[in-house]
């Protein structure tokens, strides 16, 4: 077979480009942008660059068989301390030209909406990423911006950690916040990360679980941490070393997405955006708050040209309100 003579074919037409591109209006943004610990944390109401709130302790149990007839004396309880960590401004600035604007691109990719929607998604990341980092907080200064301390930085009762390796791995300093010897975390310090690192192991979870438990009565409600560390839990094999796989429905689960502890069920949720892969965090959002001095926010800056700018901002810090309730496991592979 041949084509006739003079015959009108694609490849002619297209060559001189009388053929419209076909091209989908849909712009496909596969970049992730799911934020737990944000998402968690409760929020709240700051009204100060450095922002406070109170923690409080009941003395520990003992012995109370009293006298007949004895006179009542007071005894001691704990007054409540005052914790707090300073505001971070966290900003991205969306500039469009003239002509970008009036052009008729795919999708809505030249729109100042769909500009500010990225915008938006990126912020939350970089919040993210500020409330898992492992960074002291910041006064800040004439020319050095205000550091909300992240999760690390308060974590200081129930962690677990390496101890060998030079240096050594080591908890927040903290701070004598109720009563006289009540130890709390208050972000003015980072922690210090051990040399050596191991995988996480179900030893690590269990001694987590039993600490957070025993200092707070509370389960773990989220163990938020890497993909990869989620892989290495969902290998755990259980006390009895081995495990239990239902096969009426042909599948092979090998996935752990609840673990059930002695205190409770624990949801294991992975965090692509958290600041360092080697932690994992016990979070209970109840006692996890995000504190915002300026919520989001989108202000439109001065046009200086054939331009539009405008300015995506917020000011919040992380807030720890009772880190016994929370935890970690630190200096893992994963």
């Amino acid at each position: 077979m041949s084509v006739p003579t003079n015959t009108n074919t694609e490849y002619a037409t297209n060559g001189t480009k009388q053929i419209r591109e076909d091209l989908a209006k849909q712009i496909y943004n596969v970049d992730p942008y799911r934020t737990p610990v944000l998402n968690m944390a409760k929020k709240a109401r700051a009204t100060n660059t450095f922002h406070e709130w109170t923690v409080d302790v009941i003395p520990a149990q003992a012995s109370n068989a009293q006298l007949d007839g004895d006179d009542a004396t007071a005894d001691q309880l704990y007054s409540a301390g005052r914790l707090g960590n300073y505001t971070q401004i966290s900003r991205k600035v969306v500039q469009i030209s003239g002509t970008e604007q009036a052009v008729n691109t795919v999708g809505k990719f030249g729109s100042m909406g769909y500009q500010l929607l990225k915008a938006s998604k990126a912020v939350k990341r970089d919040m993210e990423f500020g409330l898992t980092n492992n960074a002291a907080q910041n006064a800040g200064a004439a020319g050095t911006a205000r550091v909300s301390a992240g999760l690390p930085a308060w974590i200081t009762v129930n962690t677990v950690k390496q101890t060998g390796g030079s240096p050594a791995g080591a908890d927040p300093t903290g701070v004598t916040a109720a009563g006289n010897s009540i130890n709390f975390g208050n972000g003015s310090t980072a922690r210090t990360d051990n040399s050596t690192t191991s995988a996480v192991t179900e030893s690590n979870l269990r001694t987590l679980a039993l600490n957070v438990y025993k200092n707070s009565a509370e389960t773990i409600e989220y163990l938020v941490c890497s993909p990869a560390n989620k892989q290495n839990i969902s290998a755990f094999t259980g006390p009895a070393g081995t495990r239990f796989n239902q096969i009426t429905d042909k599948r092979f689960a090998t996935a752990i997405d609840v673990y059930e502890s002695d205190f409770g069920p624990i949801k294991i949720v992975p965090d692509i955006f958290q600041a360092r892969s080697k932690d994992i965090f016990a979070v209970n959002p109840e006692y996890v708050g995000v504190a915002y001095l300026r919520p989001f926010a989108t202000v439109p800056l001065s046009k200086t040209g054939d331009s539009d700018r405008k300015m995506l901002i917020v000011e919040y810090c992380l807030e720890v309100r009772n880190e016994r309730a929370l935890g970690g496991i630190f200096d893992t592979t994963g």
